[in-house]
């Protein structure tokens, strides 16, 4: 028999707010722009930074885990954020999650290691642009100031009330990555579209 079952398309959290982002990025006239990238491939890791598997892991990711706390390491299409002294999260291209998660526990071998696909839980936001850490800093704790949190950095922290992972990214103008729940974004996209509008002459 026939497979019947309906395909439903996939839908970012974010969908049905793309156009408004969109609208307020062309309107600051490059002081800001917001976008939403999603389905972003992230796969939470936790194992041993001392033992094999850290090694073993960072070889088959062509990369070395970050040891640092809150840095971050990229490597092609792949970043890696510091979250805690054991615990790390793969950031890779969409629909790649299956594959980092076979290529993380083939490489741990036997060695003690927690590999979890948390794609689903979150949606990644692009804040970019000549403003961007002004617009971030009306409601974010963190000294976003770039001696304090340059390119390369990344921490757990609140935004407007929300519990988010803000990384800066080290591309040159590249902005900063917001990690946030999938249900929560909704909420945040509101309080930035609101917060950029000091920054925007028309939308």
């Amino acid at each position: 028999m026939a497979d019947t079952a309906l395909s439903v398309p996939r839908r970012s959290p974010l969908a049905g707010a793309a156009d408004r982002l969109a609208a307020v990025t062309r309107a600051s006239g490059g002081a800001v722009r917001l976008a939403e990238l999603p389905f972003l491939a992230q796969v939470n890791v936790r194992l041993d930074a001392k033992g094999a598997a850290a090694d073993a892991v960072g070889l088959a990711l062509g990369l070395s885990l970050p040891l640092e706390p809150n840095t971050v390491v990229r490597a092609g299409e792949l970043t890696v954020l510091w979250l805690g002294p054991d615990e790390w999260l793969v950031v890779g291209a969409p629909d790649t999650e299956r594959d980092l998660e076979q290529r993380i526990r083939a490489a741990a071998g036997d060695d003690h290691v927690s590999v979890t696909d948390v794609s689903a839980q979150r949606t990644t936001l692009l804040v970019s642009g000549a403003r961007a850490r002004d617009l971030l800093a009306h409601g974010c704790p963190l000294d976003l100031h770039p001696r304090a949190f340059g390119p390369g950095r990344c921490a757990q922290t609140m935004l407007a009330r929300a519990q988010v992972v803000v990384v800066a990214r080290d591309e040159p103008g590249s902005g900063f990555w917001v990690l946030v729940r999938s249900s929560f974004a909704g909420y945040l996209t509101d309080w930035l579209l609101d917060a950029a509008a000091d920054y925007v002459a028309e939308v």
